[in-house]
This record gives C-alpha cells, sequence and structure tokens, in this order.
C-alpha cells in the first residue's frame, strides 16, 4: 500500500489548489502580452462568433466547434484576461485529476497528481503546447470521463467522451479507452458520446452549416491526417518521442515504480489507459508536443501512485527523492528563466526577443498600423496562416476565407516550407470564390516567408490583387488596402 493513503484536513487540500493556481496565474500572466498560434485561431473563430457569424457557413474553420464555442463563450479574450482564463482551465484540470487518483488511490496519490499535471502544464513551454487549444481543451473532459468510468457512470462519460470529440477528433481514443476500461457498459457509454455530437450535429445543420462542416473539418481533415509533413518520418518520430519522455523523466520513473510494483485492478486500468492514450499520439505519425497531452494525465496519476509506493519503502526513499528532484529540475532550468525573462520584459513594457514570439511580434506590428488606420465596418483578409491579425485588430472578416490554408490547399504546419497542395483542385475553387469578396484591407503574412505561395503566383488572384495597393510593410508581412 502506498506510504501516503490517510484523509487529510479539507483546509490543507484548499489551500493546496489555492496555492497551485496562484503559481499558475504569475506563470500564465507572464506571457499575457503575446498571443500564441493555435490560440489566436480558435479566439479568431469566437470573435465571429461574437458578430453572429455562423462557423462552417460563415467562414471557414477546420476543427470542430467547441474550442471556439468555448472562447465565445468568455469573451474571446486577450491579454491577462485570457490568462485569467487558462488557469482556470489548468485548475479544473488539476482539481479532477486529484479526485480520480484520490478515488483511486487516497487523497495524497491525488494531491500528487494534481501537482504533477500543474507542473507540466505550466512547464512544458514550447509555443505549440503553451495555448489552450483542442489538444489542451480536451484534457478537461478527457479526465472527466475516466473519473466517471471508474465511478460505474457509463453514461455521462460517454458524454464527456463526445465533449471531448467535439474539442478534437482524437476524443475518439478517450472514447476507446473508456470502453476498454468498461466493455460491459459500452451501449451506456455510446449512448452519452452520441448526445452531444447529435445536437452539435442537428444545430449545424439548422443553421445550414451542416455540409461545409463535413467538408471542412472531415474532408480536408482527412487528407491532412493522410499526407503528414515530409519531417514525419519514423526516425524523426522516434526522436520525439524520446524527447517527450526524456523531458518528463520524472513521470517515467514514477510510471515504473507504479507498474513495476503494483498489482491491482487499478494499476491495470492505468496500464490500459496508457496504451490507448499512446495509441492516439501517434496517430496521424507527426509526434507533436501537444499531441502528447493526450498521454498526460494518465501518467500523471500512475507516476503519483508511483511516488506514493516508492516513499512507502523506507530504504529507497532518499535514493528516490533525488531521482525525483533532479528529473523535476530538468524542465525548471529549460523553461523557469523564460519565465523570468517574460516578466521583465512585461514590467519593463519591452519588445519580447524570444524567437518563438517573432511571428506574434510581426502580427502586433501589422495590427497596430491596422488599428491605427483602419474606420469601422473595413473588413480584412490575411494570406497565410495569421489569425492573431483578426484577435489583436477585431476587424470582421471580409469572405469565408481568412487565412491562405483552403486557398492553397497547404496545411499550416508546413506552409512555410513545403508548397506542394494537397487538394488542388478543390483549392483552386476556394480562390475563385475568393475574388468574389472585396475586402478594404489584405494582410500578407506568408509571401516573404514562403515565396512558392506567394499570392501573385496564383492566376486566379492575378486581377484581383491589382486592385490593391501596398500601404505599409513589416519583416515578415505587407499590408495592402484596396485602391
Amino acid at each position: 500500500m502506498p506510504l501516503y493513503n490517510e484523509r487529510l484536513p479539507n483546509r490543507s487540500i484548499r489551500q493546496f489548489f489555492a496555492a497551485l493556481f496562484a503559481i499558475t496565474l504569475l506563470l500564465r500572466l507572464c506571457h499575457s502580452h503575446l498571443l500564441w498560434p493555435d490560440e489566436d485561431y480558435h479566439l479568431a473563430a469566437a470573435m465571429q462568433l461574437l458578430r453572429g457569424k455562423i462557423p462552417y457557413r460563415d467562414f471557414w474553420y477546420d476543427k470542430p466547434p467547441l474550442a471556439a464555442l468555448t472562447y465565445a463563450l468568455v469573451g474571446a479574450p486577450t491579454g491577462w484576461a485570457l490568462r485569467v482564463f487558462d488557469a482556470v482551465w489548468i485548475l479544473a484540470i488539476c482539481v479532477v485529476a486529484f479526485r480520480l487518483a484520490r478515488d483511486l488511490f487516497g487523497e495524497m496519490t491525488g494531491l500528487i497528481a494534481a501537482g504533477l499535471l500543474a507542473f507540466f502544464l505550466n512547464f512544458d513551454l514550447p509555443g505549440g503546447i503553451i495555448p489552450i487549444a483542442p489538444d489542451f481543451f480536451m484534457v478537461l473532459p478527457h479526465l472527466l470521463a475516466v473519473w466517471c468510468i471508474w465511478r460505474e457512470k457509463p453514461l455521462a462519460a460517454g458524454g464527456w467522451c463526445g465533449i471531448a470529440f467535439l474539442f478534437n477528433p482524437k476524443g475518439v481514443f478517450v472514447l476507446a479507452a473508456c470502453g476498454l476500461l468498461a466493455w460491459r457498459s459500452v451501449p451506456a457509454l455510446l449512448m452519452g458520446f452520441l448526445i452531444p455530437n447529435a445536437i452539435a450535429l442537428a444545430t449545424l445543420y439548422a443553421q445550414g452549416a451542416g455540409a461545409a462542416y463535413v467538408e471542412q473539418v472531415w474532408k480536408w481533415g482527412t487528407v491532412y491526417a493522410k499526407t503528414p509533413p515530409a519531417a514525419s518520418t519514423v526516425g524523426e518520430g522516434l526522436r520525439r518521442t524520446l524527447d517527450w519522455f526524456g523531458f518528463h523523466a520524472a513521470l517515467v520513473l514514477g510510471c515504473i515504480w507504479c507498474w513495476w510494483k503494483g498489482r491491482s485492478r487499478e494499476t491495470r486500468m492505468l496500464a490500459l489507459w496508457a496504451v490507448v492514450s499512446f495509441v492516439g499520439v501517434a496517430s496521424g505519425a507527426r509526434f507533436s508536443n501537444r499531441y502528447f497531452l493526450e498521454l498526460l494525465p494518465v501518467l500523471a496519476v500512475a507516476a503519483a501512485h508511483g511516488a506514493g509506493l516508492a516513499f512507502g519503502e523506507v530504504s529507497r526513499r532518499r535514493v528516490v527523492t533525488a531521482f525525483v528532484v533532479i528529473a523535476l529540475a530538468v524542465p525548471m532550468v529549460r523553461f523557469g528563466g523564460r519565465y523570468v525573462v517574460l516578466a521583465g520584459d512585461l514590467v519593463s513594457a519591452k519588445e519580447s526577443r524570444w524567437s518563438d514570439a517573432a511571428m506574434d511580434r510581426d502580427s502586433r506590428a501589422v495590427s497596430d498600423w491596422l488599428a491605427a488606420h483602419h474606420k469601422a465596418g473595413d473588413t480584412l483578409f490575411v494570406w497565410g496562416y495569421r489569425p492573431d491579425a483578426f484577435a489583436y485588430t477585431r476587424m470582421p472578416m471580409a469572405s469565408k476565407f481568412w487565412d491562405s490554408q483552403p486557398l492553397t490547399g497547404v496545411p499550416a504546419d508546413r506552409h512555410l516550407t513545403e508548397s506542394v497542395s494537397l487538394i488542388p483542385e478543390w483549392a483552386a475553387a476556394n480562390r475563385r470564390e475568393l475574388v468574389s469578396s472585396r475586402p478594404v484591407f489584405v494582410v500578407d503574412g506568408l509571401s516573404r516567408l514562403n515565396p512558392k505561395l506567394a499570392m501573385d503566383r496564383f492566376p486566379e488572384l492575378t486581377a484581383w490583387l491589382a486592385e490593391y495597393e501596398v500601404v505599409q510593410s513589416t519583416d515578415l508581412s505587407r499590408v495592402y488596402r484596396r485602391r
């Protein structure tokens, strides 16, 4: 049995989560002056929702609807308000992880699991997993689904699986994990899964957006999934996986102890859950950092239990403590200094020179110019994947298309380095549709970065682009205004 299986005072638990929230909020506020790729996409979509536009029908949106809807429900904030939302979402994740681990192994294990999740959600600092975007959003319903399965509530578990799926198609792996953990309850689980998805689909079709939803999320998404970037080789996937496990060595050590020493129904459940989650990470053969967020919850719970088992063996306690401290020091040393630099930039109102924020700096420069020169009602189109221009300016979109993915057929994860269209005929048809729009401003944030995808290389856009003149330039962008 773990050493820490006694009940703890409620006051101590509340104080723990208050401290966890305060630390998370302080860290998140350090980058309140930045917007990160992916969160800006969903924020921009949320702003259009608040204008009364319908996703898929009125504007292109190639993700399931809940990320944009969630941001719309909180007002599509930027700046410090967005970072408060981040901290609240992370707190909710940690509270559910605590409750699940507590029910499995005891309250102290629950607190360790919550602490590990908070640590890595704050110190997994690459730009791809800082933002609360679909992979991050899905962590909360993922944990809720597994918790409900453990409590023998398959209908509720299925509902949370359905919500996870409406954030991210990889929510299907959450459903698969729950189905394997409670195979006798699969009918109720599937019923719960279908309810939120049926409601969402019926709503979209009632608004005339159903067919466009299928095309944008599923047709485009399927083609995207079948054609990983040129860099996505087996060797590269293995390297990224080993890098991630090395960076999360504290979790790996705890999991090894959990499954080596643990021989219970609970540890077998965690092992099965981990296998299905890793399959979800590997699906698509991309192994991006943000995809490992599907694996993080189960490893945090298993590692917390492993820590309890290890500390229960007094003779090994010092060795285990040393290993854990060293393993946690790696991400803290790697990214702790970054928070100090970001906080200093924020306090002194300096421009962040972090290379990961270069695109954001350029977009803010463009947006500041637009804010000074556009009139109420002026519309915007962006060539490239630069939704932060919409998020910063809050300008309305001029047409259904507001980035270049559906116009070139080149996904955003490769458009800076590749130029091969996944669906060239479909992209050409979209370009012909685009030229019927008349945005007042056009921001070209791609041509300088990847000349092979420059706007003037597409015959359908030649006459349309001739109606505009360059009125502002930055290091990475050009701003056009209609003559």
